[in-house]
């Protein structure tokens, strides 16, 4: 049986990586309304939040893993925040950075965002969201830190914290557990959940569900209208029919619901004929999700194809189901000529 004894070398350097950005994000989130006033920028506290995690999970790496091993395709670059315009930001920064470190310097701190600059072309790399989730981050709600391991072009390994998902699968989607959860999952060695982001604590196995057509069937659903077609989203959902209660909820949380059984499958369909998905938006959660025994693919039901940079250039959508209702889905995708739109 798997286990996580045979995870990934750099498993235990990402679980303390990400569990320290979880609490600082959450110090950050909780903060929102104080930091809009002083920066007089409603997005200020994402932007704060994006940069201190990225600083944090470069830093900490570095401290942990050589340098062979610590390169990062990291969402975000210290450039705008080097500015003149942007010092209450980069105060704001710093100052979220040094909760967990007191005596890192400015410099030190926009040389490690920057550090976060690998193209996705190397044998062995993280490709990092440091906050998956933007507008979710903003309500206060649900958002993600998305860590995932490529070698090879494949990924072999990926941590993530949930810091306002709840370890109960009973607690509402729409309420905040202060606790957060966070996962990790290796190639070959399963899924695991970490109670309260706390890399420390006992880990418990995850399995996605098997199906069943006789289960009302759960698909997570974005809050956000714009990351995905919901409408065509909705005509497959209807096809397969027995819908039960959607998931709603924001960021690559949606991989982690999947993997540990509270829903059943997520559509993330092309909003356009030009858009291009990251590989920072699925590398983490694939790996949680494929580990727990879920598929992953494209719309064509293709695999992610992760050996071209810092996009899925070959891929189109992403589907992450179980088995069973994985096939069905790629199979009314066909029927509905959704993947020629």
């Amino acid at each position: 049986m798997s286990s996580l004894q045979s995870q990934h070398r750099l498993i235990p350097a990402a679980l303390e990586a990400v569990s320290t950005a979880c609490a600082v994000s959450r110090a950050v989130q909780a903060n929102l309304a104080q930091l809009c006033e002083v920066t007089k920028d409603d997005r200020s506290p994402v932007t704060v939040a994006d940069f201190a995690v990225q600083a944090i999970i470069s830093l900490s790496l570095a401290d942990t893993i050589a340098k062979g091993d610590r390169l990062i395709v990291g969402e975000e670059d210290a450039a705008t925040l080097r500015t003149d315009t942007q010092t209450t930001i980069r105060k704001a920064v710093l100052e979220a950075v040094r909760s967990w470190r007191s005596q890192v310097s400015e410099a030190e701190m926009l040389d490690a965002i920057d550090a976060c600059n690998h193209d996705g072309t190397g044998d062995g790399y993280w490709a990092l969201d440091p906050i998956d989730g933007t507008k979710g981050f903003l309500r206060g709600q649900h958002y993600a830190i998305a860590l995932g391991r490529i070698e090879d072009g494949k990924v072999v390994a990926g941590v993530m914290g949930c810091p306002n998902l709840s370890i109960d699968q009973a607690f509402p989607l729409d309420q905040n557990d202060p606790q957060g959860v966070m996962y990790a999952a290796s190639e070959g060695a399963g899924a695991w959940e970490f109670e309260g982001c706390n890399h420390t604590a006992e880990p418990m196995r995850i399995l996605a569900q098997q199906f069943e057509s006789s289960r009302p069937l759960r698909f997570c659903e974005s809050a956000e209208k714009a990351h995905s077609n919901r409408g065509d989203s909705g005509r497959i959902v209807d096809a397969i029919g027995n819908q039960g209660e959607p998931a709603r909820l924001d960021s690559q949380c949606k991989y982690a619901l999947v993997a540990r059984g509270q829903a059943d499958g997520y559509l993330r369909l092309p909003t356009s004929k030009t858009y291009v998905e990251k590989i920072w938006d699925h590398a983490a959660g694939l790996s949680i999700a494929t580990e727990a025994g879920a598929i992953v693919s494209d719309v064509s039901g293709h695999p992610l194809d992760f050996t071209h940079g810092t996009r899925l250039e070959k891929n189109r959508g992403v589907i992450c189901a179980t088995l069973g209702l994985h096939q069905r889905i790629i199979a009314t995708i066909e029927d509905l000529a959704i993947a020629q739109v």
